[in-house]
């Protein structure tokens, strides 16, 4: 390897290093909270800002949320219970606002809570669905079901899969609204509206969807975020075909919309699209008719720190003796990939892009179907990722084999380049093109050496990606004390890797970066000894960061999920395998243990003068 392939090596590597520096040291800053406003309502079919409980009577007008409103721990309550989802919904409002998920563990304790994805009014971080009628033609704010109103149950008693139940409200003046809820054996609840007309006059009104998250202070995030670069948190919608993820920051940094009389953005969509909030690995999002226009919005209230999603259909007219129904759709749930891809299968427009995959989406996209099936044939995650590198390694072998051929050729030249160095002495110009004479004769790239370590970067971040982002690598165990691959080893050098009696530091402090576990260990000594397959650089800049980054990398990438790590090292033994074979079937023998053993001689000292 000559020390251009060197330089492009040590530049490339050393770029890495700082990118990952860069980014876990200096995260985007975090933005506050906008200024207090005041919001006026405005007339006209748009769900609007929250507010006081309801508006003013006047056509069009949508009941506000207000973050004081009372307590529903006393409203009356339907029961839900499925094979995955337990909670309630409230009568007063018809609100689904508690729902926990049967197979998720706020931990790995055995007397862990099981995760909870939505609370009622009043609670802390209140997180609910609600939905409702704006008043159009003929009707007032008082003549459609608010958030407030209490609903009564006309049928069902427990909404479970196959058992639906029905909420009925009647305005006094002939118009009797329906709410139809249905949940299916993942995390879908379809929601039916329907309003029966029994006055002498027609009515319009128009049906909406909002989901609701109570912020928790002025200058912080909403509990349980990650706040951290690499996941998006927030806003996610889709409309017509077009993604948005808008993280929470920047929902507070909206503009006055007037039209909607809050901070807000507005998507128009013409036949379908979704809105939600997404989590680290959960996700509620409203979902109206496939083929139907409508308008989505994501709002916040300053004052309140409320945020808000939802989706309004268009005004319904509903003649007398008539009635009307629109059905819509409620995904409250963890991001399963099986059940997200069931139900974009189902009409739910490219439903897997509420997962974050990232830029690099054309990786981590097939990266985590391979591992997908490779642990559904395993039944072991750790495992399947070390299959998974098996199959990469295997994918891009050809451009390996070529990339090690030429380095294996380097070497058959270094005599001749030597040569060289010493015909042109000082004049670099005129070693630089014999060098490059002698590459066009004998063939040789000497850039192709490098083609698999630049290869490897897209493709590291895009599994990072996938173990960070992704619910399946969640808590899932390899063997021993390796019991979520998502976090870091949880092994240390304190307790000599889990063999003495003692915990080991806490898991994201100082201590456990610097005491690190066996898989970082073993990460370092893999790099250590790839780079062992060839003599030491010439120039002593270049040896010794060279002898150092393996060590570096052993403590940068230990504080990584170690499921990373895992496939790092898989990585580096079978790199290290493939180059001993290929130098060796060219001629070339790699003198490993000589090599080791030169870095540990002492170097002699230079003479004085």
């Amino acid at each position: 390897m000559d020390d251009q392939n060197k330089n492009l090596i040590l530049a490339t590597a050393l770029s890495f290093l700082v990118i990952l520096v860069w980014f876990i040291l200096f995260p985007p800053p975090e933005q506050t909270d906008a200024p207090a406003t005041e919001i006026a309502t405005t007339d006209g079919t748009a769900v609007q800002a929250p507010s006081a409980a309801t508006t003013q009577a006047g056509s069009g007008e949508v009941p506000l949320l207000d973050s004081n409103a009372p307590t529903e721990a006393e409203a009356p309550r339907v029961q839900i219970d499925t094979p995955r989802l337990k909670g309630s919904v409230s009568l007063l409002g018809g609100r689904i606002d508690e729902l926990s998920l049967k197979d998720y563990r706020v931990s790995l304790d055995a007397d862990a809570e099981i995760v909870e994805m939505l609370t009622p009014a009043g609670s802390t971080s209140a997180y609910y669905a609600l939905y409702g009628w704006a008043p159009g033609t003929g009707l007032n704010a008082a003549d459609v079901p608010g958030p407030l109103t209490e609903w009564s149950l006309e049928s069902g008693e427990t909404l479970s899969v196959g058992s639906p139940v029905t909420l009925r409200w009647s305005n006094g003046s002939g118009v009797t609204f329906r709410r139809i809820l249905a949940v299916d054996e993942d995390y879908m609840f379809t929601v039916t509206q329907s309003v029966e007309n029994s006055s002498t006059a027609p009515i319009g009104a128009a049906p909406y969807g909002i989901l609701a998250r109570h912020g928790v202070g002025e200058d912080a995030d909403l509990p349980g975020l990650k706040n951290f670069f690499i996941l998006h948190e927030g806003v996610v919608a889709m409309n017509d075909g077009t993604l948005s993820e808008i993280d929470y920051k920047d929902v507070r940094k909206f503009d006055i919309d007037p039209n909607e009389g809050a901070q807000a953005e507005v998507f128009q969509n013409k036949s379908d699209g979704w809105i939600g909030f997404t989590d680290h690995y959960w996700m509620a999002t409203l979902i109206p008719g496939s083929g139907s226009a409508f308008k989505s919005a994501a709002k916040y209230d300053a004052r309140r720190k409320i945020y808000q999603a939802e989706t309004v259909l268009p005004t319904m007219t509903v003649a007398p003796g008539e009635s009307a129904e629109v059905t819509t759709r409620l995904f409250a749930g963890a991001k399963e990939w099986e059940s997200i891809r069931a139900y974009q299968k189902d009409g739910v427009q490219k439903f897997l892009d509420s997962i974050d995959w990232g830029w690099f989406f054309f990786l981590t996209k097939p990266i985590f179907w391979l591992l997908h099936q490779l642990n559904g044939l395993i039944g072991n995650m750790g495992w399947s990722i070390i299959g998974l590198t098996l199959i990469i390694k295997a994918i891009v072998f050809p451009l390996a084999l070529k990339s090690y051929v030429s380095m294996a050729k380097m070497k058959e030249l270094q005599p001749q380049m030597e040569a060289l160095k010493e015909a042109a002495g000082d004049d670099r110009q005129k070693m630089q093109q014999g060098m490059m004479e002698l590459y066009k004769k004998e063939k040789v790239n000497p850039a192709a050496g490098c083609l698999p370590i630049l290869l490897q970067i897209p493709i590291f971040f895009s599994l990072y990606k996938v173990i960070f982002v992704t619910i399946e690598l969640r808590q899932a165990p390899w063997f021993g004390p390796f019991r979520d691959l998502s976090m870091p080893d949880p092994t240390s050098i304190m307790n000599f890797f889990g063999w003495l009696p003692w915990a080991g530091p806490e898991a994201g402090s100082l201590a456990a970066t610097i005491l690190i576990g066996i898989l970082p260990l073993l990460l370092g000594i893999s790099m250590w000894l790839q780079q062992k397959l060839n003599p030491a650089p010439t120039d002593p800049t270049q040896a010794m960061i060279f002898a150092w980054m393996p060590w570096v990398f052993m403590f940068m990438l230990g504080s990584f999920a170690s499921g990373l790590v895992v496939y790092w090292i898989a990585n580096n033994t079978i790199t290290f395998t493939q180059q001993y074979i290929i130098m060796r079937s060219h001629g070339y023998k790699p003198d490993v243990f000589g090599n080791i053993k030169s870095g540990f001689a002492r170097k002699p000292k230079a003479d004085k003068k």
